[in-house]
């Protein structure tokens, strides 16, 4: 049986906010340690790149509260007791942070949900009569946002919504394999075989970015490398960002099943499409028709391309991410 590229797992290493580490650097000099991040997810990070705006630019712990104020699109970074505004010191720590980012190769970063520096989403932002709305960004994440636009990004508190944490953490390893790909076989054929492991992926998440890059690997010696990856990078991460829907995971559970037809029984084919249906109607996870599924692919000739399908080996099956969606 063909292996997945990087089976054994590729090397993960992720940027965190310091604090959810369990560091001391908040602004009243406490921590915000989530369990999750370091008891579970941590166990397949082999590197944590912990990064806090506000101590890192020189702010003491320790320190006055902060908030965004203004134009949700370029508001200011203020300390409303003093009046202080910070926004010129955090945008400065932030260009040269990311510079200092950009060769690690990040494959995702977790921010602290509704910080002015690093929260990631609905961040408030106060209007000039000081009242707050959920719309805007912490300056740090927001420029590394911008910076790395297709580097997955996530809260910790959104990870605790099911498919949120189970799409960010699929992205997460899809970006590693990714960068492995890069850093060993940055060829064309390399990228042909790449393509053909994510197909069914693709398929769950974005039928649309699977057929633009599907056209797009035809055209893979044609032109020219450079741009031929950025392109490939942007679509690949771009589809798998949205969220796979029970109706397409069903319809990829299907298409696999196609190259079973000839292989199995009539008692077993049903049972497949009855545990299908089962899933589209919420009454079993993902976990259940899949793992039938692949029971039945190990023990029949089928293609060497379906067994490589990072769709049935997304992550580790310990993070158990797939009994839940």
């Amino acid at each position: 049986m063909a292996e997945t590229m990087g089976q054994s797992g590729p090397r993960i290493r992720l940027g965190v906010s310091t604090c959810l580490l369990g560091e001391q650097v908040r602004f009243d000099g406490g921590h915000k340690h989530d369990r999750y991040i370091t008891g579970v997810l941590g166990e397949y990070v082999d590197e944590w790149v912990p990064v806090c705006p506000e101590v890192e630019c020189g702010l003491t712990i320790p320190r006055e509260s902060m908030r965004l104020i203004g134009d949700p699109d370029n508001p200011r970074l203020m300390m409303p007791k003093s009046g202080i505004d910070q926004t010129e010191r955090m945008l400065g720590f932030a260009r040269s942070k990311l510079e200092e980012l950009a060769p690690l190769d990040l494959n995702g970063f977790v921010f602290k949900k509704d910080s002015p520096s690093s929260g990631a989403f609905r961040v408030r932002v106060y209007d000039q009569n000081g009242v707050p709305k959920k719309v805007g960004r912490g300056l740090f994440a927001g420029a590394f946002m911008k910076r790395f636009p297709y580097t997955p990004v996530e809260e910790e508190g959104r990870l605790h919504d099911l498919p949120l944490r189970e799409n960010f953490i699929e992205r997460i390893f899809a970006h590693a394999r990714w960068t492995q790909l890069l850093a060993e076989d940055p060829t064309p054929g390399g990228l042909v075989r790449f393509h053909s492991s994510v197909k069914l992926a693709l398929m769950a998440h974005s039928p649309a970015h699977y057929q633009e890059l599907g056209r797009l690997v035809a055209r893979a010696g044609v032109l020219p490398w450079d741009e031929l990856v950025a392109e490939y990078y942007a679509g690949y991460m771009t589809g798998l960002r949205k969220l796979a829907t029970r109706g397409r995971h069903v319809n990829v559970l299907q298409h696999t099943m196609g190259y079973l037809k000839d292989a199995l029984p009539s008692e077993d084919k049903q049972e497949l499409l009855s545990l299908f249906e089962d899933y589209r109607q919420g009454l079993v996870p993902l976990i259940v028709p899949i793992t039938l599924l692949k029971h039945h692919l190990a023990r029949h000739d089928v293609p060497d391309w379906v067994h490589i399908q990072t769709y049935l080996n997304p992550y580790p099956k310990e993070l158990m991410l797939r009994n839940h969606v």
